[in-house]
């Protein structure tokens, strides 16, 4: 890889070579931020800066100094896209050390590839679009998500290859490939949705697509009402574990995958609907946990940071939990009935029963103590499906979108 200090804008060519516009209508853009001619870093003005993030008892958690920052950033900022998005590791010459560097090599990347693939209808085309998102940038109207910063132009700016891990849609053999290195075909999106199947194989296969996303930055959400509950029975005799069980993995593939390879946590989210038999349970385990890290905080021996010793050894900390109530629920709770479970294997078979009002009682507490579980409500989602023939929403993402 070429040392950063080789680095100058203006001087490196484009990432790929550019193609003839396809079919179609291509893309003409004219200049409306950033003028012909005019270098969009050369639109703000910049100073060197030093980037450190401190922990509640002043130790220097990060720092990197002579960062190249616009004027108008905030230190905030700054320290946001130094230690999150700056690429390449501290304190070598591969390490990158101005925010030109960051929207350049994003900027540049996706210029190209819309060119390379016919959107624009010439060259210049292309390069009022790169100086436009580059513009946008720099001057903080606009920001790509974290795994755009984290991966897209590492291959194509600075040759950086990595082993193989995801997988990308080949137009010319119109099939899915894996392809040599991740940072070819890099992973854009922030935000995943994914099932898990009643099986072994299937509740381990979430468990490395789980991990894999989150290494590449991303976030992923799984509605684990799919999994047969703890009061069931298993084909081949004995009883499951249940969703809280395999909870507990996906917990801890989350806190040793560090989202992007960086210092960023990884985003997840688990719901669990209300008549699955195992909903309080599920209510309560987040709350349970919390309950042992001020234990361990009382007694003086851990602090409460959220980093510290005291939650890094209870369960369930990395993740959102939501319970996806029904408007059956909801009615229950209302009008103080009480409300049955079933199984997830055979519906006609019922599971325990509560109190509704019992459950959302619960649900408050828990929300109150630790802010999970939080509630999403099914009916309302689904009634407001605007693509219903595709099936229903059963899961969010990390966001609970």
């Amino acid at each position: 890889m070429a040392s950063m200090s080789d680095f100058s804008p203006s001087h490196i060519s484009p990432s790929r070579p550019p193609q003839a516009p396809g079919s179609g209508s291509p893309m003409k853009v004219d200049p409306y931020f950033c003028p012909v001619g005019v270098d969009p870093f050369e639109t703000v003005e910049w100073e060197s800066r030093t980037a450190h993030i401190k922990d509640e008892n002043g130790k220097v958690l990060f720092e990197q100094t002579d960062c190249q920052i616009p004027k108008s950033w905030s230190p905030l900022a700054t320290n946001v896209v130094v230690s999150k998005y700056f690429y390449g590791e501290p304190g070598t010459s591969e390490r990158e050390t101005s925010v030109k560097q960051v929207i350049y090599r994003v900027a540049r990347t996706i210029a190209d590839w819309g060119y390379q693939d016919g959107y624009f209808a010439s060259a210049d085309d292309a390069e009022n679009f790169y100086r436009e998102l580059a513009w946008l940038c720099v001057h903080q109207h606009g920001a790509f998500n974290s795994p755009v910063w984290f991966n897209v132009g590492l291959y194509q700016q600075y040759g950086v290859k990595g082993s193989q891990g995801n997988y990308h849609f080949d137009p010319k053999t119109k099939r899915i490939e894996r392809p040599e290195t991740p940072y070819e075909f890099p992973q854009g999106s922030a935000c995943f949705i994914q099932s898990v199947d009643d099986s072994m194989d299937g509740i381990m296969r979430l468990a490395t697509s789980e991990a894999m996303l989150f290494k590449f930055g991303s976030g992923t959400g799984t509605d684990l009402s799919t999994i047969r509950s703890s009061r069931e029975k298993l084909s081949g005799g004995g009883t499951p574990s249940g969703p809280l069980s395999f909870m507990r993995v996906y917990d801890q593939i989350a806190a040793v995958v560090k989202s992007g390879g960086k210092t960023r946590r990884a985003a997840k989210m688990q719901s669990l609907k209300d008549w699955h038999p195992d909903i309080l349970e599920f209510i309560q385990c987040k709350p349970k946990e919390e309950k042992k890290a001020h234990t361990l905080i009382a007694s003086g021996e851990y602090d409460s940071n959220f980093n510290g010793e005291a939650y890094s050894s209870i369960m369930f900390q990395n993740a959102n939990l939501s319970v996806r109530v029904s408007d059956d629920f909801m009615n229950a709770v209302e009008s103080g009935e009480d409300w049955t479970t079933h199984w997830v294997t055979d519906r006609s078979k019922d599971g325990p029963s509560y109190e509704a009002g019992f459950l959302m009682d619960e649900i408050a507490k828990g929300t109150w103590q630790c802010g999970d579980p939080g509630l999403q409500y099914e009916t309302t989602i689904n009634k407001w499906h605007t693509c219903k023939n595709s099936g229903p929403i059963n899961a969010s993402n990390p966001c609970s979108e």
